[in-house]
Formats: structure tokens, C-alpha cells, sequence
């Protein structure tokens, strides 16, 4: 609604508000606001190296690892219950909104891809290896110009999901502890949830809550993304709705295929493929029937796409909040 029972703004225009906060002033944010995301991070990684023992057999180390994802979920959900307890009173939701704040990043991601396109434009491949390295898992200085761009195209439409998306849905579920619970687990997976000797056991328990709480979110943001693509003069709604239904389960994440199925069929291109990890290649579903050759160009186009993608995702929010005041 539009105010609480306590004369403060309702939780969907709290959540209109911080996305319109995010939007202009996201970059800034970025810099002041703690992320749960990254601190859940750090712990994980303080964690793995205080347990995680190759000696160990393989059910102590699914079971630390369990243990480390627990320790994460109750401090989320208590820190989101208090947050809502403080909200309740007086001129607490602002404390409410700092949270929303905190847990959206959308702006900050949208920023940081479109930094790889500004370093690939300016100077050329090793700028765009060192823009591309924390927003992709693959060895970075085994891509060319048109693997940099590819990553940072499945990077946008990661992004889209994985920091905006899924916490609106976490909060508009089940409030702040829904939004803190998925960031510290989009944290937990950053950290642990790679495939991989070191944390396929110690790891599994991470990767797989956050394949269950992503399930529905990553299929809300392909479904947004393909919408979105009649408002982009070189996108094609009809190619991201024939690429969802035919690729989108190719991608090796159970969710990931989603968005960037989307991003692909609507932008005319080629995702995922093969790409080598050191001298090693890892073979990889291509994702699309369209041109691999991505150029800088086209991430600025998936920018774009996930731009639009935003503001019909604001506008979905706005129709809940006029439904839920006309009931």
C-alpha cells in the first residue's frame, strides 16, 4: 500500500522508491553503502580456508560447508527482522529503505560492464582483460577482443538477474529478510559455488540453495528482457522468445541460461561456446544462433536492453502497488 499501519511509506513504494534511488544515484551508493553481497563473500572466504580440508572425506566437507551457509541464512533473517522491527517504528523505514539500498546494485553493475565496452574502445584488449576480470569466471587473458565483449554481454544480462531481479523478488516475497537472504547467497555462490576439486563438496550446499532461490527470478528476467527488446531499434522480441524455448537450458547454471538466452535471441547473437582456461579448453553450448563476433558495439546495445528491461521491471512493481490499493 501506499502508507504502513505506522504512518510510513508500504513496502512496494519503499521498493519504487529505492529502485528510482538505485537508478540515478547507484554509482555513488556503491561506494558509501555496505554490500551484503561482499561481505557474505568475505566470510565464506574466511571460512573456506578455516575448513575446507582436502583431508577431509566427503561428508565433513559437505556438511562445513552446510554449516557455513546456515551461519549466513540466520544472521540474514535476524538482521531483516530487526531492520523491519526498527521500520515499525516512527520514522524507522528509512532504516528499511537504507536496506533496500543496500541489497540493489543494479546501477553499479550496469556501470561496471559498461566500463569493459570504454576500455575495449579506448585501448584496445589488455585494458578490456582487466576491465572484464571480476565479472566473468573464465581465464580472462585467453580471450580476444570479441570473447572480452561476449563476457561482458553475458555479464549485463547476468546482472540484470542477479542484482536486480532477484532482490525485488526476494523483498517484494518476503520483505527484508527475503532480500537480505538472497544477497548473501548470491555472496555464498560468488564464493563457493564454482565448480571444481577445491568446492565441488564444501561448495555444493551454496550452489544449490541458490539455484532454488534464483529459479524463478532468472526466468522473470529472460521473460523481461525478450519484452524489452521492441523498444531497441536492432533487437528482435520474436528471436529472444525462440532462443528462451530452445536454449535457454544449454548454459551449464541451471538459471543463468535464462537471461542470457534472452540477451542472445534478442540481440542477434552467439553466448557461451567454448573458451580455454589456461591451455585447457572447456567446451560450453553455444547459446544463440547469431553472430560470436561480438563487438563493443553490441555490449552497448545489451546495456541498453537491460536498461529497458529495468524500467519495465519498476513498471511490473508500480502495477502490484496499484493493485494491492485498489483491493
Amino acid at each position: 500500500m501506499f502508507g504502513s499501519a505506522f504512518g510510513g511509506p508500504g513496502p512496494l513504494l519503499l521498493l519504487l522508491l529505492a529502485l528510482g534511488i538505485d537508478a540515478l544515484f547507484g554509482d555513488w551508493l556503491d561506494r558509501i553503502l555496505p554490500d551484503p553481497a561482499g561481505l557474505a563473500r568475505r566470510f565464506c572466504n574466511a571460512a573456506d580456508a578455516r575448513l575446507n580440508r582436502a583431508e577431509r572425506g566427503a561428508t565433513a566437507q559437505v556438511f562445513r560447508g552446510a554449516l557455513v551457509v546456515l551461519a549466513l541464512l540466520v544472521i540474514a533473517v535476524a538482521a531483516g527482522l530487526a531492520v523491519e522491527w526498527v521500520g515499525s517504528i516512527g520514522r524507522g523505514w528509512m532504516l528499511e529503505l537504507l536496506a533496500l539500498l543496500c541489497g540493489l546494485r543494479g546501477r553499479a553493475a550496469w556501470t561496471r560492464v559498461r566500463a569493459v565496452r570504454r576500455a575495449l574502445e579506448s585501448g584496445g584488449v589488455v585494458p578490456g582483460q582487466e576491465a572484464i576480470q571480476s565479472l566473468t569466471r573464465r581465464h580472462v587473458y585467453g580471450l580476444d577482443e570479441h570473447g572480452i565483449a561476449r563476457a561482458a554481454v553475458e555479464a549485463a544480462a547476468r546482472a540484470f538477474d542477479r542484482k536486480l531481479v532477484a532482490p525485488v523478488f526476494g523483498y517484494a516475497l518476503l520483505g527484508v529478510p527475503g532480500l537480505f537472504v538472497w544477497t548473501v547467497m548470491d555472496g555464498a555462490d560468488a564464493a563457493l559455488g564454482s565448480p571444481g576439486v577445491r568446492h565441488g563438496r564444501f561448495g555444493s550446499t551454496a550452489a544449490t540453495l541458490d539455484d532454488a532461490l534464483n529459479a524463478l527470478p532468472a526466468r522473470l528476467a529472460g521473460l523481461l528482457l525478450a519484452l524489452a527488446a521492441p523498444f531497441i531499434g536492432t533487437a528482435n522480441a520474436g528471436s529472444a522468445f525462440r532462443t528462451l524455448r530452445s536454449d535457454a537450458r544449454k548454459h551449464p547454471s541451471l538459471n543463468m541460461g535464462w537471461p542470457i538466452a534472452a540477451m542472445a535471441g534478442a540481440l542477434g547473437l552467439a553466448l557461451g561456446g567454448p573458451h580455454r582456461d589456461g591451455g585447457v579448453v572447456i567446451s560450453e553450448s553455444w547459446i544463440g544462433d547469431g553472430r560470436a563476433r561480438v563487438t563493443s558495439a553490441d555490449i552497448g546495445r545489451a546495456l541498453a536492453l537491460s536498461a529497458v528491461a529495468a524500467l519495465l521491471l519498476v513498471g511490473l512493481v508500480a502495477l502490484l502497488l496499484w493493485g494491492m490499493v485498489g483491493i
